[in-house]
């Protein structure tokens, strides 16, 4: 099994990074969260999935362990294969992804492209509980969700009115949270208007 691989950044696209490492150059299926931590540099170290198949053997980079660790999850899902996994991965950072998961926000995963709703209720069921066993949830900020829980009927509504507005629902979600455990008690309003502010 091979654990990492590092050596020289040869070739980079958003999806796809060639290392050479001891004269070969490894092609590397990658997330858009890896692509941009190792955007501009020519030495990196990728730790390292390998899907081997009948038709093909692919291997799938990551910028750390607590990536690979969320995307060998997420493929333990019935419907997610690594694809779809890459995809969610691409979509949202891996604290982003388990507070979806830990707070049950199943709109947001729903907003990654392929995946549905049966696929999104079932990412929440199987890996609630698994994401703080492996500790992957010590990428959730402290004083996130879990430490306080907010109004979420307030944060969906936000959320969804800042969507239709266009914003997408990772970045907003991150926002929306922030201002509401720092004013639990505002309005919708309240927040779409602050959100409007922050959000990038």
């Amino acid at each position: 099994m091979i654990e990492y691989i590092k050596g020289e950044l040869t070739e980079l696209t958003p999806a796809l990074a060639t290392v050479e490492a001891a004269g070969i150059g490894y092609g590397l299926n990658i997330s858009l969260n890896t692509f941009s931590a190792i955007q501009g540099k020519k030495e990196v170290k990728l730790y390292v999935y390998e899907a081997i198949r009948e038709d093909a053997h692919l291997l799938y980079g990551f910028v750390n362990k607590k990536e690979r660790e969320m995307f060998l999850l997420l493929i333990t899902v019935s419907g997610v294969g690594a694809n779809t996994a890459r995809m969610m991965l691409s979509g949202m950072s891996v604290a982003e992804l388990c507070n979806a998961i830990s707070t049950g926000n199943s709109k947001l995963i729903q907003g990654i492209k392929g995946i549905g709703k049966m696929t999104a209720q079932r990412i929440i069921v199987d890996l609630r509980d698994k994401i703080v066993t492996l500790g992957i949830s010590d990428e959730i900020p402290a004083g996130g969700q879990i430490a306080a829980p907010v109004n979420n009927q307030v944060k969906d509504e936000a959320i969804s009115a800042l969507t239709m507005l266009g914003f997408s629902p990772a970045p907003t979600q991150k926002v929306v949270l922030q201002i509401l455990q720092e004013q639990p008690n505002a309005p919708v309003e309240q927040v779409v208007k602050l959100a409007l502010k922050q959000i990038k």
